[in-house]
């Protein structure tokens, strides 16, 4: 499985570690422990409060800038359930003829929430960025946390797979 990040940095965020290749890391080791069988592609772009705001706006209809959003490619029936997004026909028409890679989908974000969240939980902005990578990708592949049972379950495997890359809450 490959997976190719399309990268965008539309701030003045320039921490002491490498946005992209981070994600990168996270979102490959991600996709790989949930068994993803195919070559994917993810769009990542990293933004400011106005920005994400104004998306958030747009999409979620909620008036107020967030940490992350998640725009998944695919519908997932169940979690990490490649099979079935496989045999839809959707999932022909979702390769990017370009790169090969099927679109997983899109995610921004927010560069002042990295800061301000890594000092409100008291952790680096690397791990802050990796959560939220990790999180999101989560959520491209059909995870969310609507119910108290899902967030158990998401919070679990991002902080297992974030400890298994060596970026453990501090």
């Amino acid at each position: 499985m490959k997976v190719k990040l399309v990268f965008k940095n539309k701030t003045d965020f320039r921490p002491d570690f490498d946005l992209r290749k981070t994600a990168e890391k996270v979102i490959k080791h991600v996709l790989k422990a949930e068994g993803c069988p195919f070559d994917c592609e993810v769009n990542l772009t990293v933004t400011g409060e106005n920005e994400i705001h104004a998306v958030n706006k747009e999409f979620r209809e909620v008036d107020a800038p967030t940490d992350v959003l998640s725009f998944p490619g695919a519908e997932f029936a169940n979690p990490a359930d490649f099979e079935d997004v496989m045999a839809s026909p959707f999932y022909v028409m979702n390769i990017n003829p370009d790169s090969g890679c099927f679109v997983l989908g899109d995610i921004m974000i927010c560069s002042e929430r990295v800061i301000s969240q890594a000092k409100e939980y008291g952790h680096s902005k690397l791990r802050e960025f990796a959560f939220l990578v990790a999180h999101s990708t989560l959520h491209l592949i059909g995870y969310d946390h609507m119910t108290e049972n899902e967030a158990k379950v998401m919070e679990k495997k991002q902080k297992a797979y974030l400890e298994e890359l060596g970026i453990p809450r501090e």
